[in-house]
């Protein structure tokens, strides 16, 4: 929360003073978290504020949400018990390789948007770098929406713990659709009319929502080994041998949920402009963060499933039944309160990620718009709360939609549409800014260079191929960045932008 409070502080120190050459960057290269003062053309520079201790906090909170208490009976089901452990050894080995790309390009360019003033940089922000950070920002209107939606999923889902009538369907002809899609929809219109006021007061509750969190992830650990203690002790629960193809198979769909839990990592680069000694802050606070919930996600797992071993059967079954598995094991070891404790838990700690979530993202298409690069009716402020709104009501519609799909068809498109607009331009981009600009300043250089780009695209190549019905969620991918294209190339035309920007040059 003290890392999206960051955001509302960029709106009054965007720009430098008049003539400087650091007023001349901000213009070029300032990023899409970053936003300007309506009130005002220029103010102060932004505040290196953010310390290791806080960097590690922010990116810990962005990754332990819902995802790992809803994700485990899912990536048991598609992986089995077996192959469950390795999908999340796999997702934390794709995550620290990507990560040494996101701490390299940190470290060289420590400022607030991330992804956005890095494409721009690598690609050139009058170039190519000036459609391909149009096309994140537009990417981010569908996967930020996607993102809020599985948080909000998730949150019914242990709703349902406490009202059982969630899990029915309201409609026969729709049978797939039950009432928990209803209260995640419910749940992010609330968290969007939450978040349309004055919100300076949150950053307070960063540290007391991280101890919920932290609460949530010990008690399902102990949780799981005490249930294992009174069953006969920890074993691996017995599964049938697989073949080759469907082994692999079920590999890459558990990790690309693994994978799902694991990302935030990343998250400081976005406020690369407020961090103390970003050379080493950003490198140390992303590996250390991965290797952190990585630690905490395999001890959980380990601990549930000895618990778990109806988790393939219930996954054919109800969403919700899915989900309420991780508060019936402490149910089983401790009693019928312990499991509404963490049933509670979860539920703060899935409300707390999507108020997070929502109010972080609404500030990319907005700077985006007042950037110039974006449709320019979301870069407007509320005249009396002081907040991007429009854009705040815009992702918050798109999640509400979103709400109605199933949770692991939320979490295959969002995956999908990262890697392929986001994640693999960073990798190769890292790898052509080596050859392009050998003599640019890298404060932190990556070990075992060109292996960990290398590495990070044959992970996500395999999570995007060898799935069952692969095609669809490229389809779906491929069609977002069709249609951002198109709309970047029709406003490029009018604007005299790449590429057509050579037609008003003099032969």
């Amino acid at each position: 929360m003290q890392a999206v409070d960051q955001c509302s502080r960029m709106g009054r120190t965007m720009l430098a003073k008049p003539g400087s050459q650091a007023s001349v960057q901000s213009v070029e290269h300032i990023g899409s978290m970053a936003f300007p003062s309506p009130s005002s053309a220029h103010s102060e520079p932004l505040l290196r504020r953010i310390g290791l201790r806080s960097a590690v906090l922010f990116n810990l909170l962005e990754m332990i949400g819902v995802g790992p208490f809803i994700t485990m009976p899912l990536v048991i089901a598609a992986a089995g018990f077996r192959l469950s452990v390795w999908a999340w050894v796999l997702g934390a080995a794709i995550a620290v390789a990507d990560g040494l790309v996101w701490a390299e390009l940190g470290a060289a360019f420590p400022r607030a948007g991330g992804s956005y003033a890095y494409l721009r940089e690598i690609y050139g922000p009058r170039g190519a770098g000036n459609w391909l950070s149009f096309l994140y920002v537009w990417q981010v209107g569908f996967t930020a929406p996607l993102s809020i939606a599985s948080g909000c999923i998730g949150l019914s889902g242990f709703l349902a713990v406490f009202w059982p009538g969630l899990d029915a369907a309201p409609m026969a002809a729709w049978p797939a659709l039950h009432y928990a899609n209803f209260a995640a929809a419910a749940a992010c219109a609330l968290v969007t009319g939450l978040l349309y006021r004055n919100l300076s007061s949150i950053t307070r509750l960063a540290w007391v929502l991280f101890a919920g969190v932290m609460a949530a992830l010990a008690g399902v650990i102990v949780s799981g080994f005490a249930h294992a203690a009174v069953t006969g002790g920890w074993h691996m629960p017995a599964a049938p041998p697989l073949g080759f193809i469907a082994a692999r198979n079920g590999l890459a769909a558990g990790t690309l949920l693994a994978t799902y839990c694991y990302w935030g990592y990343y998250n400081i680069s976005f406020l690369g402009g407020e961090v103390r000694r970003p050379e080493k802050t950003i490198p140390r606070a992303i590996l250390l963060s991965v290797l952190l919930v990585a630690a905490f996600y395999l001890a959980m797992n380990l601990a549930v499933l000895p618990s778990l071993r109806g988790a393939a059967a219930h996954a054919a079954g109800s969403a919700v039944l899915r989900v309420q598995l991780v508060a019936d094991i402490a149910r089983s070891a401790f009693g019928r309160w312990a499991g509404y404790t963490i049933a509670g838990l979860i539920v703060w700690t899935a409300f707390a990620s999507v108020f997070s979530v929502l109010l972080g993202y609404s500030r990319v298409p907005y700077a985006a718009a007042r950037d110039g690069n974006f449709f320019l009716f979301l870069g407007k402020v509320h005249p009396k709360y002081g907040i991007p709104h429009r854009s705040l009501v815009a992702l918050g519609a798109a999640g509400f939609v979103f709400c109605f799909f199933s949770l692991q068809q939320v979490i295959t498109l969002l995956v999908i549409t990262r890697i392929l607009l986001q994640f693999s331009l960073q990798q190769a981009g890292a790898m052509l800014l080596r050859v392009q600009r050998p003599e640019l300043e890298r404060p932190f250089r990556m070990p075992l260079y060109p292996l960990p780009p290398l590495a990070a695209l044959a992970g996500f190549l395999f999570l995007l191929v060898y799935r069952e019905h692969a095609l669809w969620g490229l389809a779906v991918a491929a069609g977002i960045a069709g249609a951002g294209t198109a709309i970047y190339l029709a406003r490029a035309w009018r604007r005299n932008e790449w590429p057509f920007a050579k037609r008003s040059q003099p032969a």
